[in-house]
């Protein structure tokens, strides 16, 4: 079936889902059981220009490029999982790091729905993960499970007894932000040690350049998956930098088990990339954190579909939230 007959023949069956990062944002079809149909990617050149700007560009690449005119019912609505702290129920973004200046404030919600005409329901990108992952993927049948998104920065969600932590007004779940060092470098955020900056892809990349540098050895250009490519390759900086990261999540990932007795622990985000070798590490520090009695029973798994599992859990949003989409 073409995208555009889909498109015709679904009558409220898709959705546009937008998952809105650090350093990229990808909005894709979706359907209402999660087939993805379509996909656009683009930078978010964050401080460079305006991440509403760049989200209504994807929106508008998406739908001329897919032949899909959002009228007559052919669309429920647009999705968004966006970083930062997102006011759930006016879909505003409420705080965001300087990760991407000049974001937090932005009305999220309101600029979509005057621009397309559409039901738009805005959450955390991490919590549109963890709906994927409840509905679709590892979390199918699971009461109680976390999720962290390892990007640009470090999210989190918690599922407890089967609903999403939201919180007061949204900013429940701020896993990113747990110390595991509370002497440890200082943070955006304003703390010292947090998870972020240790796992993120930013942090990977930087320290790797750091230690580099500090054995006469700069290398600016060094990236996230050149850092991957090296650890597997038996590099002994990148061995140093990755056991950092695999002590650092390994801690969390103790702490998280002993404070919410979860099910399953699932994690996504780019650093995910890095496969199997992270998720043993990930599993092994984290066995050796945890009491025998809490960590019995526990997995700790990829995310559905990678990269595009928060893209297709904002879509999913459109439905499983009606109300606040048509407040």
């Amino acid at each position: 079936m073409t995208i555009t007959n889909a498109a015709s023949a679904a009558g409220g069956d898709i959705a546009i889902g937008v998952d809105i990062g650090g350093t990229k944002i990808n909005a894709g079809l979706v359907t209402r059981e999660g087939d993805v149909l379509h996909t656009v990617s683009l930078g978010t050149m964050a401080g460079t220009a305006r991440t509403e700007d760049r989200v209504l560009q994807a929106v508008e690449t998406l739908m001329a490029e897919a032949g899909v005119v959002c009228a007559g019912g052919a669309c429920a609505g647009i999705g968004v999982g966006s970083a930062g702290q997102i006011d759930w129920a006016d879909g505003s973004v409420r705080s965001a790091s300087d990760l991407i200046p000049g974001y937090a404030g932005t009305p999220l919600r309101r600029i979509l729905e005057q621009r397309f005409g559409l039901p738009v329901v805005v959450d955390n990108d991490v919590n549109v993960l963890a709906l994927t992952e409840r509905l679709l993927g590892a979390g199918r049948g699971v009461s109680s499970f976390v999720c962290l998104a390892l990007g640009t920065g470090v999210g989190g969600a918690v599922v407890a007894d089967g609903r999403l932590l939201h919180g007061a007004w949204g900013g429940g779940g701020e896993l990113g932000h747990l110390s595991v060092d509370f002497n440890g470098p200082a943070c955006l955020c304003g703390g010292r040690g947090c998870l972020e900056q240790y796992a993120s892809g930013t942090s990977i990349a930087s320290r790797m350049r750091e230690k580099l540098a500090g054995y006469g050895l700069p290398d600016e250009r060094i990236d996230t998956r050149e850092v991957f490519a090296r650890w597997k390759s038996g590099e002994a900086v990148a061995a140093e930098v990755m056991q950092e990261t695999l002590a650092a999540l390994g801690s969390a990932v103790a702490s998280l088990i002993h404070a919410l007795n979860p099910e399953l622990i699932v994690i996504g985000g780019g650093v995910a990339e890095a496969g199997d070798d992270l998720f043993e590490g990930v599993r092994r520090e984290a066995a050796q954190r945890t009491m025998p009695s809490m960590w019995k029973g526990v997995r700790i798994e990829p995310a559905y579909r990678g990269n595009w599992s928060g893209m297709i859990g904002a879509a999913l949003q459109v439905w499983e939230y009606p109300r606040i989409c048509r407040e």
